[in-house]
């Protein structure tokens, strides 16, 4: 598999990512795992190191829950380089009556590249739930940043009256004692306890990164929730008032957990981290099953991280973010790959496109549609929505048109990835970026759901997207990334050579006409560090 993940031999589960950060010329991941089972449960730190973000090394475990405060797991956490250069790791901690705790933890030698033995504090648990907090709502502590007014800053997630979701906020002088503030930093109604909350810059003129550290103008704020009662992973782009600890969205009406998410199929628990090397802010997230654990006791192994991706603020629309594959990807392509112009695509078309086994792929795909039909007809199709349509098989008069991965020649299974263009009642159409899971496996006892939401295409732009397929899973970016798709699929069929890919046109009114770059994928090394 090109996807970083344990071998299918180890009994593992993958889980949150917790404290990603570079340090002396290595990437290093952190990820909730249990070396015992692939049942979530006895929840521990492990430990990877990459040079590229891509091909891994292993590591020993580095914390295991072997204390009173944290017996019960070692949860996520983020990491803080303090400013006499030490290295400090902020974790929760679940305690053996299930309470959430704060602790720290410091590598315990800060000349070892690879960070491999790391000493819990003494005075491990720094933090206890606050009055009015539950035992059990109180976790995932960001990393920390410098205020104005010299303090350094770190939040958590929480929820208040039992609905509210909220960030809580701390101020600290010595890394060690943290006052809570009275304010949160931002609370929505109805949303119900967000965990894994991050916040973080975004230019609003250039493509690089941000540290948190940056303050002035050219900036906007990105502030992201893990939604603990639906499973996803909810963004809005605000302001933040530093000296009032205060975040604000720009359109309330897209506020957190109400509007935008990173990606709307399976991912969660995501966290973001500055890689000051290439100046770049890379997300990370957790891509979970949806067969049975049955069936993940067989196979050994549950769950994966997703492809790492940049994030940047759009600048063509200032009111999402792009999310992009990192560079380093890349590498793992074919040396040749196989060029498509032009594809005829008339409606109600499929066309094979002969590359051979298909199961590990990089593709581009652009489609150009007539605009003179789509301005010409007025069909409306208001209510249309991916979550809640027929999927592929539905045909409107502007879509569907894709892509089918991850399909076999009979089309016994098939896993469609499309645009469909709705038209408004008053003759402007609003385009959807779709996967549609209903084929993609024989298995009954798999999850088969459509996924997608709405992209924005800007006057003048084609339709475009980016797949990234690798044998059960497919991530999915339109637009140069405004919109993505994780979706995590079983074939049984369309496996290793009778995996194929075709394109496709169910729109019953328009013509499409297709052009594609694809590349066969390599295999991503994940082995164990010769210590």
């Amino acid at each position: 598999m090109m996807k970083i993940r344990i071998k299918e031999n180890e009994n593992v589960k993958w889980g949150c990512i917790a404290g990603p950060l570079y340090y002396k010329g290595w990437y290093h991941l952190f990820y909730q795992y249990n070396p015992n089972s692939v049942v979530w449960g006895n929840v521990t730190w492990a430990h990877a190191v990459s040079k590229d973000l891509t091909n891994w090394f292993k590591l020993p475990l580095a914390m295991v829950p072997d204390h009173w405060y944290d017996i019960n797991g070692v949860m996520t956490g983020s990491a803080t380089f303090l400013p006499d250069g030490r290295l400090m790791m902020f974790y929760s901690a679940m305690a053996d009556n299930f309470t959430q705790f704060e602790c720290l933890a410091f590598p315990k030698n800060y000349s070892d590249p690879l960070l491999v033995d790391w000493v819990k504090y003494d005075g491990n648990p720094v933090l206890a739930p606050p009055p009015g907090v539950g035992l059990k709502d109180f976790r995932d502590p960001s990393s920390l940043w410098i205020g104005p007014d010299g303090k350094y800053r770190m939040i958590m997630g929480s929820k208040k009256q039992n609905t509210i979701g909220c960030v809580l906020v701390f101020h600290t002088t010595d890394f060690v004692h943290y006052e809570l503030m009275d304010e949160v930093l931002h609370s929505v109604p109805g949303t119900g306890m967000w965990e894994c909350v991050d916040i973080y810059p975004v230019s609003t003129t250039g493509t690089h990164g941000l540290d948190m550290s940056v303050y002035g103008s050219g900036v906007k704020y990105v502030l992201k929730q893990s939604g603990d009662e639906d499973r996803h992973d909810w963004y809005a782009i605000g302001s933040y008032d530093a000296g009032n600890d205060k975040w604000y969205p720009d359109d309330p009406e897209m506020d957190l957990g109400i509007g935008l998410r990173y990606d709307y199929g399976k991912f969660y628990a995501s966290k973001t981290f500055y890689d000051p090397i290439k100046k770049r802010r890379v997300l990370w997230g957790y891509v979970g099953e949806t067969d049975t654990v049955e069936e993940d006791r067989v196979k050994n192994w549950a769950n994966i991280l997703n492809i790492p991706r940049t994030v940047t603020l759009d600048i063509k629309t200032q009111t999402n973010l792009i999310q992009w594959p990192i560079e380093e990807v890349q590498k793992l392509r074919s040396k040749y790959h196989h060029n498509f112009t032009d594809v005829d695509l008339q409606p109600g078309s499929i066309v094979p496109l002969d590359i051979g086994s298909a199961t590990q792929l990089d593709i581009s795909a652009m489609f150009k549609v007539d605009t003179a039909w789509l301005n010409a007809n007025l069909e409306a199709d208001v209510s249309y929505n991916c979550t809640t349509s027929e999927g592929s098989a539905g045909r409107g008069a502007f879509g569907p048109f894709g892509l089918l991965v991850l399909a076999d020649e009979p089309f016994t299974e098939q896993t469609p990835v499309y645009f469909y263009i709705a038209k408004n009642a008053d003759g402007t159409s609003r385009t959807y970026f779709c996967t549609d899971e209903s084929r993609s496996s024989t298995l009954l006892d798999v999850g088969k759901r459509v996924y997608g939401s709405t992209v924005p295409v800007l006057h003048g732009e084609d339709y475009k997207m980016r797949l990234l397929v690798d044998h059960s899973i497919v991530e999915s970016f339109a637009q140069g990334g405004r919109t993505v798709i994780s979706s995590r699929v079983y074939p049984t069929k369309a496996i290793y050579k009778a995996a194929k890919v075709f394109l496709f046109n169910n729109a019953t009114c328009i013509t499409v006409k297709a052009s594609l770059n694809i590349w066969k994928m390599s295999k991503a090394k994940f082995k164990h560090f010769p210590l």
